[in-house]
This record gives structure tokens, C-alpha cells and sequence, in this order.
């Protein structure tokens, strides 16, 4: 004879398969979750790349983009400190050309950044649009010239300093 507690129906857990459900519900949160983490921290890793190449752009954009017949070589000297891999390679061949023509004609250019803006970001690579004013003087102009700039220059990371590793007018 049966009870009344016999009667009673047991829950039927592995059964039904709510420990699986259970278990794949959970396996998707942690999922989620770490991902959300990543995430956030590939962001972080991003706005802090994005800070520390608008800080280094101004002193970099004003040094390789100016000049003095004077001290040209020193000139170069400084800009070439901001600058990286095959950018770096062509300012070195580029001033070398230009200082024959600085000298002659006592070319004076100051650079100084106006504006700087971020086009994209990651964390080991940061593209700025940089508003540059060069400011000139020479034997062949009256007064001193002023040329607007526009120039977009990709930073990179370079033993735990940001440097040029490309120069681009626009």
C-alpha cells in the first residue's frame, strides 16, 4: 500500500535538465561579464594611448616643423627626436635637402599647433589631425609669413614614448 508521501512527485532536476540550463545560463554571464570587462579595458588602454599622444603633439608637430639657418642642424637635431622608424628615415633625407636652401635664403620657420583633434585610436596607435600655423621669415619676404596648416600625424608607442611614425598634409 502506498503512502501519502509516496504520492507526493519528487522534483525531477536532472530529468528536466535544469542543472545543464542552469550551468549554460551561468557559463553566459561569465561570459558577458568578461567580456564587458575587456571591453573597458581596452577602452582604458585607448583614452590613455589618446592622452598621451595630445600631449606629445604640439612639442612634436613645432619641432618638426620648424627651423632656423642659424641653429639648422640642432633644428633637425629636436625634430628628429619625435620621429620614428621610416618617417623618421625621410625627415633625416628631407632636411638634409632643405638646409642648403634654409641657408641661402636665411629661412626662419616657428612653428606653433593651433588646434589638435583625435581621428582614430587604439592603443598602440593614435591618429591626429593637427591644425599647424608656420610662421616664416626669409630673405625674399617682406615681413613675416603665415601658412595654415593642416597635417594629420600618426603616433606610436616607441620605448614608453609616443613618436611620429607618419606625417600626412591634408
Amino acid at each position: 500500500m502506498r503512502t501519502l508521501i509516496d504520492r507526493v512527485p519528487r522534483p525531477r532536476l536532472f530529468r528536466l535538465g535544469l542543472v545543464p540550463t542552469l550551468v549554460a545560463a551561468i557559463v553566459l554571464a561569465a561570459t558577458v561579464a568578461g567580456l564587458g570587462w575587456w571591453n573597458g579595458h581596452r577602452a582604458d588602454q585607448r583614452d590613455a594611448a589618446v592622452r598621451q599622444a595630445l600631449a606629445t603633439a604640439p612639442a612634436a608637430a613645432k619641432a618638426i616643423f620648424s627651423y632656423d639657418y642659424r641653429t639648422f642642424d640642432d633644428s633637425i637635431a629636436n625634430g628628429r627626436t619625435f620621429a620614428t622608424g621610416q618617417f623618421g628615415e625621410e625627415y633625416a633625407q628631407t632636411t638634409k635637402a632643405l638646409k642648403q636652401t634654409a641657408t641661402t635664403q636665411q629661412a626662419v620657420v616657428a612653428a606653433e599647433v593651433s588646434a589638435t583633434g583625435v581621428v582614430t585610436a587604439t592603443a598602440d596607435r593614435v591618429e591626429l589631425l593637427v591644425y599647424l600655423n608656420q610662421y616664416r621669415r626669409n630673405v625674399n619676404t617682406a615681413g613675416e609669413k603665415v601658412d595654415q596648416n593642416r597635417v594629420v600625424l600618426t603616433l606610436v608607442p616607441v620605448d614608453g614614448e609616443w613618436k611620429v611614425s607618419r606625417a600626412t598634409a591634408i
